[in-house]
């Protein structure tokens, strides 16, 4: 009997066990050509396609996913959102190696959720340049959550993205060397004369003063946008009266997308693969990497209605159009107010660099301070007394009253409870998100991944995160292996999402259960910002080995160097009096530079400056640095060249070391102090691209050592500009600028 019995219970768990769905994938990554601007540049596709194959499961499903790597450099696949086991989350050198070329590798995980994600590259920038798609997890039909009229309405995945012409390694380099390339590109600048004709000649000048940059919302130029690998595309098979259920992924690796659609209302019925309670909306505003399923009507018939998709800064869009016959538009976003937003920049920042929090409580994105921006938003969300503009202390905020529904945080509501064990203990840890535009520095806490450890947590625990946004730039917050509850005022029903649109100035609280094992990336989903060391780890105390990782430490060591790379500049005048240029190879702290002077006759001689320093503070205003200074000159005879403080020279060549440091005063001015060996001191004050107009940009320099130099550069095009300055060494001179 008992023989019979263990039979039995043998075949019982043999069956469950085989009786599971194991859905199978073969995913080539391969080198491709691609056309979405009229010009044919490389590519990451997947199977042939752009976006990648959109990967459907079931609640139950075993996902068995061969991943073939075809590329000259390794590759690999995060599924952004699933829970699984921490060694097939996909992130190099923190849960597994890259995949090498000419390998496979195999992600086995179950399917344990269901809900609209997305999977992408997580090797460098290759999420780019193609490698991203839809990864949609269907309920089961049995399953109580499952409900009517919503869950079983035509579904249709929607993956959002962008596409630049540039190779986006240069993108970065570009970032971090402050380029004003996108900027004219997008016909964003914030010159003087555009603040002048404007009348904000006073803003900008404020602005300038404080030290900060031109207003943006975004980095990036792009030259498209694509909704499906598409800039415009059409879904014919629907008619009137139709409910489709759209199921959105921001796919786009640094852009915030709108969403509008020309056919009324749209119904929010999940966010980050999960169930909220129904919300209609006018419009939301869907961060990098987040989810939301949305339901749309089609009201009439031979209509096709706009669903719009319009990146924050609103320089172009992307449309699909639902349904068959006329095109019915929606309203386009009208171009945003950039000397309103800059004006509204100023009264927030301090002179020290911090933010003026004004004493209010901002969270869940429920206080938008770029509305100011906003020509289709009837007056102002900020409100500023015009006579106090720099009294921080008697600002006030007044919310303006519009017909515009536009969905916020506060608004989700999950359908049931999300209340997390209440006997464990808590872990409180609170992150200040900082950056540095001037420098592009994106940091957590001032500190880069690089420059800090793992954040040991316990399994059991509830791990409660309170950030706040200490930057001028939004930051999509992204969790892996986990969903975190957004306490936002639903109490025991507050949503549960894995990405946190974090605005300026707004503090938000998180958290969630520790109930996994490893080790798990958070981090801002900005591919850029992540790249440049928005990141942390947290990490499981006593995990179980990681078999893809032989070697941890050294593994997270070059994770960490990832997001600390150095990245060079370089640029030449070509001029009629000579010739100067400097080049410049800097990382997160450190900065390597170099400055060259080569005159064409011995009387103008030449001249050279090396320097090595480290930028210090959280604004990065102060960089001490040792130097090296070579020079000749041919000198009359007897002349003796003599600086401010009586101090003489008499050499025709000269090598000196020096020691010094650079500050960046208001206005922008660079000013450097440096004493050499000889005991010599010299005082210089700087500046370099001041935007006169779009394309004009004026430079000046004068020390003790009497010498002087004003000029004008007008930029042609990404690495050239024709420019004239006048030094006084080497005398008036025109040319050719290039630059890298």
């Amino acid at each position: 009997m008992n023989k019979i019995y263990y039979l039995l219970v043998t075949l019982l768990i043999s069956t469950t066990i085989f009786s599971q769905n194991v859905v199978r994938y073969d995913l080539h990554v391969r080198d491709s050509i691609v056309n979405f601007s009229g010009k044919e540049k490389r590519a990451i596709a997947v199977n042939g396609q752009i976006p990648m194959p959109t990967l459907t499961f079931t609640e139950g499903d075993i996902a068995e996913i061969h991943v073939y790597n075809h590329l000259d450099e390794g590759t690999s696949l995060h599924w952004h959102g699933l829970y699984l086991p921490n060694k097939e989350d996909g992130v190099p050198y923190l849960t597994q190696m890259p995949i090498e070329p000419g390998t496979e590798h195999v992600y086995r995980f179950p399917i344990i959720q269901s809900g609209t994600h997305w999977y992408h590259s997580h090797s460098g920038l290759q999420e780019q340049i193609g490698m991203y798609g839809s990864l949609i997890l269907k309920k089961k039909v049995v399953d109580p959550a499952f409900r009517k009229g919503i869950d079983d309405v035509p579904q249709v995945p929607i993956i959002l993205s962008e596409w630049t012409d540039y190779k986006p390694e240069n993108v970065h380099r570009m970032l971090h060397n402050a380029s004003d390339w996108f900027a004219i590109k997008k016909g964003t600048t914030q010159s003087y004369a555009e603040a002048l004709k404007a009348g904000h000649f006073k803003t900008k000048l404020t602005n300038e003063w404080k030290r900060m940059l031109a207003m943006d919302v975004s980095d990036v130029y792009y030259d498209k946008f694509l909704i499906n690998g598409q800039n415009e595309s059409q879904l014919s098979q629907f008619k009137a009266g139709d409910k489709v259920r759209l199921r959105i992924s921001n796919g786009g690796a640094s852009s915030y997308f709108w969403l509008k659609y020309a056919g009324g209302k749209m119904t929010v019925v999940a966010n980050d693969g999960n169930d909220v309670e129904p919300v209609e909306v006018d419009r939301l505003i869907i961060g990098v990497s987040e989810t939301y399923d949305v339901i749309v009507t089609i009201p009439a018939e031979n209509t096709s209605y706009e669903f719009l998709a319009t990146p924050e800064d609103r320089t172009k869009s992307t449309s699909i159009y639902i349904g068959e016959g006329i095109k019915q538009l929606t309203t386009p976003m009208p171009k945003l107010k950039y000397f309103e937003g800059m004006k509204m920049m100023n009264n927030m920042m301090n002179m020290d660099g911090t933010m003026d929090d004004m004493g209010m409580d901002m969270s869940l994105q429920k206080i938008d301070m770029n509305t100011v921006m906003y020509p289709e938003i009837s007056g102002s969300a900020m409100k500023m007394d015009e006579d106090k503009d720099m009294d921080h202390s008697k600002h006030s905020m007044s919310s303006t009253k519009s017909d515009i529904v536009t969905l916020n945080y506060s608004m989700l509501k999950s359908p049931t409870k999300t209340t997390l064990p209440k006997d464990a203990p808590v872990r409180e840890l609170r992150f200040e998100l900082t950056g540095n535009m001037n420098r592009y520095v994106w940091s957590m806490d001032n500190v880069v991944l690089s420059e800090t450890d793992k954040i040991l947590i316990k399994k059991g625990e509830n791990v409660r995160i309170t950030l706040y946004n200490n930057s001028m730039m939004r930051h999509p917050m992204h969790l892996h292996g986990h969903d975190f509850r957004v306490l936002n005022g639903q109490g025991e029903f507050a949503p549960l999402k894995n990405v946190l649109d974090i605005m300026p100035m707004e503090m938000d609280v998180i958290e969630f259960e520790a109930n996994a094992d490893g080790d798990w990336f958070f981090h801002c989903h900005i591919l850029y910002h992540m790249m440049a060391g928005m990141n942390r780890v947290f990490s499981y105390e006593d995990s179980k080995p990681n078999p893809y990782l032989p070697n941890k430490a050294e593994a997270y060591k070059k994770l960490q160097a990832e997001s600390n790379q150095f990245h060079l500049m370089a640029e030449n005048d070509f001029a009629t009096n000579g010739n100067d240029g400097k080049a410049m190879l800097q990382n997160t702290r450190w900065s390597f530079g170099t400055e060259w002077r080569l005159g064409y006759h011995d009387d103008h001689g030449y001249e050279s400056e090396t320097h090595i320093g480290r930028y210090i503070g959280r604004n990065q205003w102060f960089m001490p640095f040792i130097g090296f200074d070579a020079r000749y000159r041919k000198l009359d005879h007897g002349e003796i060249e003599e600086n401010l403080f009586g101090q003489k020279s008499t050499k025709d060549k000269r090598i000196q070391a020096s020691l010094g440091f650079a500050y960046t005063l208001p206005m922008l001015v660079i000013f450097q102090a440096e004493a050499y060996h000889d005991g010599n001191v010299r005082l210089q004050l700087m500046r370099e691209d001041i935007p006169l107009s779009k394309r004009l940009r004026m430079a000046f320099m004068v020390n003790t050592d009497k010498e002087y130099m004003v000029g004008l550069k007008y930029i042609i095009g990404k690495n050239m500009g024709i420019t004239t300055h006048y030094d006084s060494d080497m005398g008036l001179g025109f040319g050719i600028n290039v630059n890298y």
